[in-house]
């Protein structure tokens, strides 16, 4: 008979708490742990840590108090992200909304976060940050808040005309029911053509924001590394792409991680679209959830867009041992100089330019 959950934990709890690491991408017992934790999710997977492995050399390592001829039971992710740029780090994990470290009720947490505390200053580390979903880490010592992100997530129990009627009538039901009046073509899938007009999207989509997009080779590396769980959903008018989104999945859990369109087609509903023909995907599937992703505080626009799906809303907040300054990524290269500068780019510089960047913001 398979052994629980806390069960395991608790056996793991009586022994005695050296800390160990290990790698996540040989290890063969981590793909196991993460079948089985309750709390594991897609930004925990292989596919996705090799995915950052391969893009930006960032380096994963796993601490756990279960030795190695033990089960895992227990285990904190991490990349290690050296930067002469930002400062070498190591955070649970670049470029994921969320990462909630791998452990039972309370019993391992603070032997591992002692370590990772030890780890920086061992290390030279400038901070090491964690980015959980539930654990409440303001009651460990030194641990200080780095940022608050707002996260949505759909409860997709109820039936598809329920989940229909839960969504804005104005701005979202409406425009599903223009893009099929409008008889916008859809496609799906891995291919090189789809991930091509996606990046199309994406680079006109960062440039409106006035920043830099991922490197292409981000994408190409998801769509190596993480297989039949990630899939390009595309609308079309004719022979242009007009909105497009790519989606990821694991377990129960379909997780929305990036969207993209052309401006001057929005009136189509393409991204609304899009977006409700991967809730009825989700729902054929059996799926459970599905998790809308975090947004900037200062994003109210895209916070609204997910409220007018009937997301439940709720606040992340990371932590930090170290420098709790705000992260290059989203609040460093967002002064007005550099927006202009990426808004004026031309499309091959600015690309060039996230190309250059990503790999010191994760």
């Amino acid at each position: 008979m398979a052994t629980s959950f806390d069960a395991r934990e608790k056996a793991c709890a009586c022994t005695v708490r050296m800390i160990y690491t290990i790698d996540p991408l040989c290890d063969p017992r981590w793909p196991t742990f993460l079948d089985w934790h309750p709390k594991a999710s897609v930004f925990h997977s292989r596919g996705w840590l090799e995915a950052l492995r391969r893009t930006y050399d960032y380096q994963p390592v796993v601490l756990t108090t279960c030795g190695p001829d033990d089960g895992l039971r227990n285990g904190v992710v991490f990349c290690r992200v050296r930067s002469s740029l930002t400062g070498s780090r190591m955070v649970s994990l670049p470029f994921s909304d969320h990462c909630e470290p791998l452990v039972g009720e309370r019993e391992g947490l603070p032997d591992l976060l002692a370590a990772l505390r030890d780890e920086r200053k061992k290390g030279g580390w400038k901070y090491v940050e964690l980015r959980p979903v539930a654990s409440d880490l303001g009651v460990f010592p030194d641990l200080s808040k780095s940022q608050s992100v707002c996260w949505h997530r759909l409860d997709l129990h109820p039936g598809l005309d329920e989940l229909f009627r839960g969504l804005h009538e104005n701005c979202v039901r409406r425009k599903i029911r223009r893009a099929i009046r409008e008889s916008l073509t859809y496609e799906e899938g891995r291919s090189d053509s789809l991930l091509r007009r996606f990046y199309h999207l994406m680079v006109l989509t960062r440039r409106r924001q006035r920043l830099p997009p991922p490197p292409l080779a981000w994408f190409k590396n998801l769509v190596a590394c993480m297989g039949e769980t990630l899939n390009i959903r595309l609308a079309s008018r004719g022979l242009r792409p007009v909105a497009s989104i790519l989606t990821l999945s694991h377990k129960t859990t379909l997780v929305y991680k990036y969207g993209c369109s052309d401006q001057q087609f929005s009136y189509l509903g393409g991204t609304q679209w899009v977006l409700w023909r991967a809730i009825q995907d989700a729902k054929a599937r059996g799926l459970q959830a599905l998790d809308l992703g975090r947004s900037d505080w200062d994003n109210p626009g895209l916070i609204k867009f997910k409220d007018r799906w009937g997301a439940a809303q709720s606040t992340l907040t990371y932590w930090r041992y170290g420098s709790a300054a705000g992260q290059f990524a989203s609040r460093g290269w967002g002064n007005r100089t550099a927006r202009w500068l990426f808004g004026h780019m031309p499309t091959g510089l600015l690309s060039a330019t996230g190309k250059l960047l990503y790999k010191h913001v994760g």
